[in-house]
């Protein structure tokens, strides 16, 4: 089973384009954070960010959503990685919990990505949503974030440019399809 990731700036389409996969036939996981967000929402939690244990509970759901995946085809697509919530954890100024670095240990032991990640470029402006409550400045900023930490990593980086979606979801298709034959 190969599993890749899609990561970049927040609003950049990731959603979009896992979406478009999916229409495709492509195995997809859906992020962890804004389900946790959401869930935050619900209860009332306008900033579950501030929480102690909110990268943990992104965390959990990530081990969560990647273990219950379907497993019968052979690509899977992730709308971002635990490499994401550590770049939010450095983003956001907080600790890397021991669940995080332990999940990190784990992927990379097992190998449970490819080592070959999507990086969505952002697309000239980030729009805010409940969830995402991010200037296009800090987006940007974020965006480098993440770049860094994939590739201190060792993860290599495919660039998705900015482009309407359809050519968007073709070309990280093209490139699944490549890396697969």
């Amino acid at each position: 089973m190969r599993r890749y990731v899609l990561t970049g700036t927040p609003g950049a389409g990731k959603t979009s384009i896992l979406r478009g996969l999916a229409e495709l036939g492509h195995s997809v996981v859906e992020e962890a954070a804004t389900a946790v967000i959401a869930r935050a929402h619900t209860r009332g939690e306008d900033e579950p960010w501030r929480r102690p244990f909110f990268l943990d509970e992104i965390v959990a759901l990530q081990r969560r959503r990647q273990l219950a995946a379907p497993t019968t085809g052979a690509v899977q697509v992730y709308d971002r990685s635990p490499v994401c919530t550590l770049a939010l954890a450095t983003h956001l100024g907080l600790p890397v919990p021991r669940a995080l670095r332990a999940e990190l240990h784990r992927i990379a032991a097992e190998e449970v990505y490819e080592r070959r990640v999507f990086f969505v470029r952002d697309l000239g402006f980030c729009e805010p949503t409940p969830a995402r409550r991010i200037s296009f400045e800090d987006s940007l900023a974020f965006e480098r974030i993440h770049e860094e930490t994939y590739r201190d990593l060792g993860y290599e980086l495919v660039e998705v440019p900015a482009a309407d979606l359809a050519r968007r979801v073709a070309v990280v298709s093209a490139a699944i399809a490549s890396h697969t034959a």
